[in-house]
């Protein structure tokens, strides 16, 4: 495609040679075993990665001590039996014609000793802000015998077959922490100046360059910026770089944040696009050796810019390929509206956390691959699908693609369901990228749309189908209270699907992520806004660094946001709510707006199965929740029937 030209035009690293400027960065893939083995799950995940284009894929954070280790779904090197495995996941990543890399790393302080069983080591007597916990600081025989586990680690790496090796020295973790004078207070040789602070980095790198010889690429990532006090910098982070250059790097990956900050890290859909890449730019301009970009880069046309402008010369695209593991290819190919963008809603950091495997809201394979697999159908039928949402168009073109005949049926005017107006935000426009993606496979795989009609029980019997799908989704909750019927009252629905912004001061009740987004859309277009919450805290059910990011915000538009407190009664200027002391007071508005939850709408199901149909239902018909159980659900639907 010309114009991502640059994009897919080669570039050179020492001896290696790649054929775009696409890179995949280490992510956990949470598919190591607790023994730190790796499964044909594992390397199906990376072979299906690189299949799908990028010039280098590295693969995630391999551990180089046992007490490195920050997670007992870590990948791990610090012995030989661990080699046949990322043989394996190397050798799969090369066949598929991209450059195998591996990240080495140790957690340091940002670890557990529920995880390693023992004290973390640290640079410093200070514990991990986060994680919380005595450490124990490391002596200078410790510093010596992990710079040699490094070495081991990069012969093993070597050995395995990866042809780059990069050193994790970015994001809190051990070699984060003796750069930064925010987790490094030592007085010896290693802390104090800049130079002293990074003498761990340059031996390590020294040792790899000793072992590994003059031609084998290292790269080393760094956080350019922490944003704590006392923190890195990029003007430091250069200083840094310059040093490690001279100790024999040949890249460097620039990213940000640690522990504290760590929305820089992997940063949620609030933050603007390429967020880092003006880091990069300044580390490209003072240092002579290339720079891979990194940070909400999902979409080919801003990578390929960042190309053009010589703000970097590689950009790593990683969630981007969690998303669609094919992304590469399609753009290269001009296919972009086939391309199942990220939308930086954090799942997949959210369900590591939660459910301990990753799991992405627009791609319900991740993780899944093998037993995702699409399977032509040998009895194809004749399928009707109601509500044209998520999840009925992901079931929809998922059963279409595996041979069914099938139609959907929308009672609104276009397709996407509560995306649509939940996208109208500013901060969650991403989301029509979703609803893009799922129109363009419903067309590719024959779906028939039909739409401004709500179907009835005789639409049913006049189509006769061979089943039906029920997704016609969830309509607003209302509580059971006085005055819940005046005209103040709005739905957020109201607001956004219904564009009702005539007023100035508004109260909205509920505090939960509908409720927090619709106050920081409406406060963001200059209204006075209060927000009212029942639980001691808001945002429960938000991902905790969109949550972090969404307060802080609300903080800066000057939200009120007044928890322990219920309402009691709609007035005609307002409410009367309680508070924890059960005493009433008034808050003036002009409109109040509930978003306290949905309920489900299932008034057809038992109609439809009345008649005999084989129906099924699929999200917020079933049970109100998110877009991510619906597209899950759905796709698991569309591969069964």
């Amino acid at each position: 495609m010309d114009d991502l030209a640059a994009l897919f035009s080669p570039f050179t690293i020492k001896a290696i040679e790649l054929k775009n400027r696409i890179v995949m960065p280490a992510l956990a893939s949470f598919l190591i075993g607790d023994d730190g083995s790796i499964s044909d799950a594992t390397v199906e995940h990376y072979r299906l990665r690189a299949a799908g284009g990028p010039a280098m894929v590295i693969t995630e954070a391999c551990a180089v001590s046992p007490e490195g280790v920050v997670s007992s779904h870590q990948a791990r090197i610090y012995e030989d039996r661990f080699m046949a495995g990322l043989a394996q996941i190397a050798a799969a990543i090369k066949a598929e014609g991209s450059v195998p890399a591996v990240q080495i790393h140790h957690g340091g302080r940002q670890t557990s000793i529920k995880v390693i069983k023992r004290k973390p080591l640290a640079p410093s007597a200070l514990p991990c802000p986060t994680i919380r916990g005595e450490v124990e600081p490391l002596s200078l025989d410790g510093i010596q015998q992990l710079i040699q586990k490094f070495g081991d680690a990069a012969e093993r790496a070597y050995q395995a077959g990866f042809e780059l090796i990069e050193i994790h020295g970015a994001h809190g973790y051990l070699i984060n922490q003796f750069l930064s004078g925010f987790s490094n207070i030592r007085e010896d040789a290693y802390g104090g100046t800049v130079t002293a602070r990074t003498r761990f980095a340059r031996e390590i790198v020294a040792e790899l360059r000793r072992r590994l010889g003059p031609e084998f690429p290292i790269s080393f990532k760094i956080s350019a910026e922490e944003y704590v006090n006392g923190g890195l910098t990029t003007p430091e982070s250069i200083e840094i770089l310059k040093i490690l250059v001279e100790a024999g790097i040949d890249i460097v990956q620039v990213s940000a944040g640690n522990d504290v900050t760590a929305e820089w890290i992997c940063q949620p859909m609030f933050m603007k696009k390429a967020c880092l890449v003006d880091s990069a730019a300044q580390i490209k301009q003072a240092l002579d050796i290339p720079m891979m970009a990194v940070g909400r880069i999902n979409d080919p046309l801003i990578a390929n810019d960042i190309i053009v402008r010589k703000k970097a010369d590689l950009v790593c695209m990683g969630r981007g390929l969690l998303a669609d593991p094919e992304m590469p290819l399609k753009a290269r190919e001009g296919r972009l509206d086939e391309i199942r963008t990220c939308i930086a809603c954090n799942t997949c950091m959210e369900s590591i956390f939660k459910r301990g495997r990753i799991e992405c809201l627009v791609n319900p394979m991740l993780g899944r691959e093998k037993e995702m697999a699409f399977v032509k159908t040998r009895n194809p039928k004749k399928i009707m699908v109601i509500g044209g949402g998520p999840g009925g168009l992901n079931a929809a073109w998922v059963a279409a693609k595996r041979g069914h005949e099938v139609h959907v049926h929308e009672k609104r005017n276009e397709l996407g369901g509560q995306l649509v107006p939940g996208s109208l935000p500013g901060h969650k426009a991403e989301l029509r990228s979703l609803i893009r993606f799922q129109k363009k496979q419903a067309e590719i795989f024959g779906v028939r749309c039909h739409l401004n009609h709500e179907v009835t029980a005789e639409d049913v019997q006049a189509e006769n189908p061979d089943i039906v799908i029920l997704a016609t989704g969830s309509l607003p909750a209302l509580p059971s209270v006085e005055g819940i019927g005046k005209d103040i009252v709005l739905t957020y629905e109201d607001v956004l699907d219904g564009g009702r912004r005539d007023f100035n001061a508004v109260v909205i009740v509920g505090g939960g992520p509908t409720g927090l987004e619709l106050a920081l859309h409406l406060s963001d277009h200059g209204r006075a806004v209060t927000v009212i919450e029942m639980l001691p805290k808001a945002g429960a059910g938000l991902e905790a660094m969109t949550k972090k990011i969404i307060l802080d915000r609300l903080k800066q538009n000057k939200v009120a946001v007044i928890t322990n407190t219920r309402l009691l009664r709609v007035e005609d200027d307002g409410v009367v709510v309680a508070g924890p002391d059960e005493a009433e007071s008034s808050i003036t508005a002009d409109k109040v707006v509930i978003a306290v939850g949905t309920r489900p709408n299932s008034s057809l199901y038992d109609q439809i199965r009345a008649l005999g149909y084989e129906t099924y239902q699929i999200g917020d018909c079933l049970e109100p929740r998110g877009a991510k159980d619906a597209i899950y659900d759905s796709a698991v639907l569309g591969r069964k029937i």
